[in-house]
């Protein structure tokens, strides 16, 4: 069904895709843009300010910037690329991180409310334009152009009746798949989120509002005390998914200097 009707007539619609289809604030430039956009200036006009003047005793801005930064290189890039090769790569990493993360926090951020990441352009042009070029230019500058195919698709410990077999799957898995389930990933938890707040919110509204029935206006209580304890779990799932698209990202990048497969 794709409305709730009530006894009294009154109709719901429930919130579904064309919510995320929002209509021009001028020209061509929309919401979801102009917030990408936003999150650039957020980002690096913060970092700025907090390690302008560092301290030894640092300052609650310097203390949250320094742990962000901290957490980006050592648990991230340093973990997933490894100890000899993770320095060149800690600024995209800690790009990737505090971008997606902040876009993600904009789903829950009043007025704002709407988290960039569920419109799948953004995910998968991070994924295609930025992740999926690195990864591949830093294998084949380490080990060649056939060396980095014949370590990927071709490595000495698979038995050789099944190596067309495997190779043809890493070769889909590493050109075609990596890149798209990357993005799909912090997608679909941003897209899933935003809609199960949105049900939760319009419904309690709906019910208190648009019903005459006095058994009905109860449950509105209800559903909006399920939108805020939806509201922290999808605050950590927001947390969760950035941390994981930089932890993907920085494996990859790991998987393609590593020596072995």
């Amino acid at each position: 069904m794709s409305a709730l009707v009530l006894a009294e007539g009154a109709v719901f619609s429930p919130p579904g895709a064309e919510s995320f289809e929002l209509p021009p604030l001028f020209g061509f430039v929309t919401k979801p843009m102009l917030l990408v956009v936003l999150s650039v200036i957020i980002i690096a006009a913060y970092f700025l300010l907090a390690t302008r003047k560092l301290k030894l005793v640092p300052t609650k801005g310097q203390f949250v910037a320094e742990s962000i930064y901290d957490f980006s290189r050592n648990n991230i890039a340093r973990q997933q690329i490894g100890s000899k090769d993770f320095k060149p790569f800690v600024p995209l990493v800690f790009a990737m991180f505090t971008f997606v993360l902040l876009n993600n926090l904009y789903g829950i951020i009043p007025v704002l409310q709407f988290p960039t990441m569920a419109r799948f352009g953004f995910p998968i042009a991070l994924s295609v334009l930025v992740v999926y070029p690195v990864y591949h230019y830093v294998g084949f500058k380490r080990h060649g152009f056939a060396g980095y195919f014949k370590k990927e698709l071709a490595p000495p410990s698979v038995p050789k009746p099944v190596l067309p077999l495997f190779a043809l799957i890493e070769f889909a898995e590493k050109f075609f798949l990596n890149p798209l389930t990357l993005a799909i990933r912090v997608f679909a938890a941003m897209f899933a989120g935003h809609l199960i707040l949105a049900v939760f919110t319009l419904g309690g509204t709906f019910l208190l509002t648009e019903t005459s029935s006095w058994a009905l206006k109860p449950v509105s209580l209800v559903a909006w005390i399920m939108a805020i304890l939806m509201t922290f779990l999808e605050a950590f799932i927001q947390v969760l998914q950035a941390y994981i698209f930089a932890l993907l990202s920085a494996g990859y990048i790991g998987a393609a200097l590593s020596a072995e497969h």
